[in-house]
């Protein structure tokens, strides 16, 4: 044997005694994981839908409380009732499907179009940062079924857990997942105690902070009034800029684009009425088809732009604006059918939809968090615990011009 064959079976001696010690101790070479990349077009559908859900529950939250400060992530809502959607069945999901405007997608389309949407809405910029998660929280001992977890799982990306929900920690522990999602801007989404019918939270939580692409100069803000709806005055910050935009003057409005970081894929777009209109003149000629309409029309144009400073929250539970957009069957204990998510009895429905939001725009850029629960609880009868409690002016929107989706939307009234 010569000494290069002499060489050749000692490595594969050496060879063949580390792939047993491997195989031994029970080690096995790390696997690369590969990530799906974002996908290159979003259904179309989908943004449709998106577009016109978000307009009705606008239009509807501003009809309640006319002159407030609104702000609200109509994604964070669509996601968090898309997750619920999964387990609805009969007229429960139709009534739900006919509200986010699902009704063109089959549940399949519709959930692999929004797993395209996460991919694409992940890194937007190199210089923004938009985050959004999702979670199912369950009540510990009461299964469902592993399609329904899978499918939000698996196009949600949404991770289930089970929890005590009679711990005095519960609550703060999924608040803390909240906190943590959106940065510490929102907190104590669930408030205590957990309903002792409650079985599961679907939550969603999206994250945006972005320097605009190019900032204010914060040596020409100004103390300047800023006109109140009733006809009053404040004296607040306004910031100015001078810089060549995407602008648009429609009927009765002036409009202008503000894109944020590198490449400017989202941009926050500003609407303001001519003087003599209010928000409520303007809000009767805000459709789908005027935004989409207004959207294209932007043309890049020199001038001059004053912002106030601004800093709010917004909490709002939105059940009775979903009743009355059509969604009643959803939150009806005797009639809501939910029977996708586990077997019944006992008859599950929709408690509540909670809604809260967060917002910082100054000079830099913008800061804004949302968080959206739905609390699904079970009707009283077949469940054997007892509980006593002896107790008793301007619109603006944040939005995605590759997809098009609408993150967020808002009216200032008075600035803070």
């Amino acid at each position: 044997m010569t000494a290069k064959v002499k060489k050749s079976v000692a490595m594969l001696l050496l060879l063949l005694l580390f792939l047993s010690v491997m195989a031994d101790t029970g080690c096995r070479p790390e696997a690369k994981t590969i990530y799906a990349g974002p996908a290159d077009n979003l259904d179309l559908r989908l943004t449709r839908a998106n577009t016109e859900f978000a307009f009705n529950l606008f239009h509807a939250l501003q009809e309640e409380a006319p002159g407030e400060n609104i702000f609200i992530s109509p994604a964070s809502v669509s996601l968090a009732l898309a997750m619920t959607y999964n387990g609805a069945a009969g007229e429960t999901a139709a009534a739900m499907g006919e509200v986010l405007r699902f009704q063109e997608m089959s549940l399949e389309e519709l959930n692999a179009a929004f797993a395209d949407l996460r991919t694409i809405l992940e890194n937007p910029d190199p210089k923004v940062e938009l985050a959004l998660a999702n979670s199912l929280w369950a009540r510990q001992g009461v299964e469902f079924y592993e399609d329904f977890l899978q499918r939000n799982r698996r196009y949600y990306g949404a991770e289930v857990r089970a929890l005590d929900f009679d711990h005095p920690d519960a609550v703060s522990e999924i608040n803390r997942w909240v906190e943590q999602q959106t940065k510490e801007k929102i907190k104590d989404l669930i408030r205590p105690p957990i309903h002792p019918l409650t079985v599961l939270f679907l939550i969603n939580a999206i994250y945006f902070k972005a320097a605009w692409s190019e900032p204010f100069d914060a040596g020409l803000t100004q103390e300047l009034p800023f006109h109140l709806p009733g006809g009053s005055t404040k004296q607040h910050p306004i910031m100015f800029r001078e810089a060549k935009l995407p602008y648009l003057e429609g009927d009765g409005f002036q409009a202008v684009a503000l894109p944020y970081g590198k490449n400017g894929r989202i941009s926050m777009y500003i609407f303001l009425p001519d003087p003599e209109l209010t928000l409520q003149d303007f809000y009767h000629g805000m459709t789908t088809e005027t935004w989409q309409s207004w959207r294209e029309s932007f043309r890049e144009t020199e001038g001059l732009l004053g912002l106030p400073h601004f800093k709010f929250t917004y909490e709002k539970s939105l059940n009775d604006v979903l009743k009355a957009m059509g969604m009643e069957i959803a939150f009806n204990e005797t009639a809501a059918d939910f029977s996708r998510m586990r077997p019944t009895p006992p008859r599950l429905f929709i408690a509540e939809v909670k809604h809260k939001t967060f917002i910082e725009v100054d000079e830099k850029g913008t800061e804004a968090a949302a968080a959206t629960s739905v609390e699904i609880r079970a009707e009283s009868a077949p469940l054997d615990r007892f509980f006593m409690i002896a107790d008793r002016p301007f619109f603006f929107s944040i939005a995605d011009n590759k997809t098009g989706l609408l993150l967020f939307m808002g009216a200032l009234n008075d600035p803070m």
